[in-house]
């Protein structure tokens, strides 16, 4: 169960001294009690940044004065009460593996949020796994010819949804650059490869060709550059000269399902932060 007085803060600004101070002053005046704060200054770019999660007895509405304060002094302040679940709409293809991981995940209530709809450019019958009756399907094929209109369909269930984070788990269309700019910093994508590496079209048969000795998968924010956007989670699986490639990517998919999990619990929890390509990321 959520606690209804469980508040999520994230702040990012140029760094100097007292902005802890500033942060957990400005809490501690407003009666909240931290329960977890961590920091991280980068002494490359001199920006700081900082995730508190804290109880209240105020409302959002109610703590609106903190923020204006800390928004006065140059920071970027953002705020959620944990009891404000998100909204999840998915995108998939006919590879269905991280789409299903994420439906039992949130039948099981490990996913603090609310999937609200499910798109796919194949039909339920391709997909050949069960999908929750409660949960909209919306079938938009795709051509060439007609991409521009698909998309224009993804845009206006976004917006009828509400969906705060859009999920392509395994979703095999690249997005058109209106696409990826209406979907900035709400979109995940869990490319099934460990990028920078073996970009496009069957990674793990170009990671066979080259003998190498691990695979991996990356899930990261949509950009308008194909797999460049801000990277959330990575990790890898050993392979040996004796795997195939049907073997590797039997193995790929249970790391794509993980680290796609794990990038979309941290993204809920408030625990990103971009920072122009790269991203912060605080652990749990």
């Amino acid at each position: 169960m959520i606690d209804t007085n469980l508040f999520r803060m994230t702040i990012s600004c140029s760094d100097r001294p007292g902005l802890v101070a500033a942060a957990s002053g400005a809490l501690y005046e407003a009666g909240a009690n931290i329960r977890e704060a961590q920091h991280f200054a980068d002494p490359l770019s001199g920006r700081f940044f900082m995730r508190l999660e804290f109880d209240s007895d105020r409302s959002r509405e109610g703590l609106q004065p903190v923020l204006d304060a800390l928004a006065a002094t140059g920071m970027a302040v953002d705020l959620r009460a944990a009891a404000d679940r998100q909204r999840i709409l998915i995108l998939v293809s006919k590879f269905d593996h991280c789409l299903v991981d994420l439906l039992y995940r949130d039948r099981i209530g490990e996913l603090d949020a609310e999937i609200v709809g499910i798109v796919s450019n194949h039909s339920k019958d391709a997909l050949q796994t069960w999908l929750p009756e409660h949960i909209p399907f919306h079938h938009f094929p795709v051509t060439k010819e007609t991409k521009a209109g698909q998309e224009a369909l993804i845009k206006a269930i976004v917006d009828e949804s509400g969906a705060d984070l859009i999920v392509l788990a395994r979703y095999m269309q690249i997005l058109s650059d209106d696409l990826s700019a209406f979907l900035s910093g709400r979109c995940i994508n869990i490319h099934h490869s460990f990028l920078p590496g073996f970009k496009g079209a069957k990674p793990y048969h170009q990671a066979h060709a080259r003998g190498v000795k691990m695979i991996g998968a990356t899930a990261h924010y949509v950009t308008c550059d194909l797999d460049e956007g801000p990277i959330i989670r990575q990790d890898v699986e050993l392979v040996t000269h004796a795997d195939s490639p049907e073997d590797m990517v039997r193995k790929g998919r249970d790391v794509e399902r993980r680290v796609l999990a794990g990038a979309v619990r941290d993204h809920l929890e408030q625990r990103v932060l971009i920072d122009g390509h790269r991203t912060i990321v605080f652990g749990n």
